[in-house]
């Protein structure tokens, strides 16, 4: 059986609907790069930022920065990329979220990283005392992850 394109495409969309969870899915806006290295065959390493938009809070951005590697390897997606990134988000725009639909603690982007089950994600904690979200970052492997994060905190409430 063969399906015309926008049958196949509207099928992958709704099985990968239905396999992630909707946090995952959140859009995201390339941002900008800077090259980090020089390689004669394939792309250039680089440092990329992107920014995401925090799927279940209106009014949070976050921009994300992570190396991205180049060369052969890099061009067909079996590098193995470093653990570093960095978030910052911030307010841009008023602040509405449903406090029964946000959890203490839920992964709001998560990216692969390589080929071999690695994978960045950046994770929400909401610390209700304060009227803070708080984004962590970090680093996830099939066996071992990596310590090296980093965090970036969002005030809603009045002062």
């Amino acid at each position: 059986m063969r399906f015309s394109t926008p049958v196949a495409i509207t099928s992958l969309a709704m099985i990968s609907s239905l396999l992630l969870p909707t946090a995952l899915l959140a859009q995201d806006a390339h941002i900008g790069s800077v090259r980090t290295e020089f390689r004669l065959i394939g792309p250039n390493s680089t440092i990329e930022v992107e920014r995401f938009d925090d799927p279940k809070v209106q009014g949070i951005s976050c921009y994300l920065s992570y190396s991205q590697v180049g060369g052969l390897s890099g061009a067909v997606g079996l590098a193995e990329e470093a653990s570093e990134a960095s978030v910052a988000c911030r307010q841009t725009g008023e602040i509405v979220f449903d406090p029964d639909e946000v959890d203490e603690q839920e992964v709001v982007f998560n990216q692969r990283r390589s080929a071999l089950f690695k994978n960045m994600r950046v994770v929400r904690m909401h610390d209700a005392e304060t009227e803070t979200f708080v984004y962590l970052t970090y680093s996830t492997k099939l066996v071992d992850g990596s310590p090296k994060n980093a965090i970036s905190a969002v005030h809603y409430g009045g002062f």
